[in-house]
């Protein structure tokens, strides 16, 4: 992998390590667990946002690892995707950014994407 490669995969295995160990375990953004409870279970939602931060970090592993990166990135991409529609459907009011989440969505799509299936120029 090149320089900038190794460094776009290194960014989008932080963004997950930081949203499942910082925001979820240590609970440093807890209108996670709001949304949680919202979508899912009020009874739960601890252990739910937990389990959802145990996932982020195993997922920010398996992006380093770079074991079937084409499945991990179309995974990520259907993730992301989805949690945000079911956020903004069902608890747009607790979101930091509002609608502003579904534009860093889509530029985080848009990385996973050109990081995995855009090739990099060879240099002459």
């Amino acid at each position: 992998m090149k320089t900038f490669r190794i460094i776009t995969t290194v960014f989008i295995a932080l963004v997950w390590l930081v949203s499942g160990l910082y925001a979820k375990l240590l609970n440093q953004a807890p209108w996670h667990k709001m949304i949680v409870a919202r979508i899912l279970s009020v009874q739960y939602a601890g252990m739910i946002t937990n389990t959802i931060g145990v996932l982020e970090i195993l997922m920010s592993v398996w992006v380093l690892t770079r074991i079937k990166h084409r499945f991990c990135a179309m995974t990520q991409m259907a993730l992301v995707a989805v949690m945000n529609i079911l956020e903004v459907t069902f608890a747009r009011d607790l979101l930091l950014f509002g609608w502003g989440n579904v534009f860093f969505a889509t530029v985080f799509i848009i990385i996973i994407f050109l990081n995995e299936y855009i090739p990099e120029r060879s240099s002459l």
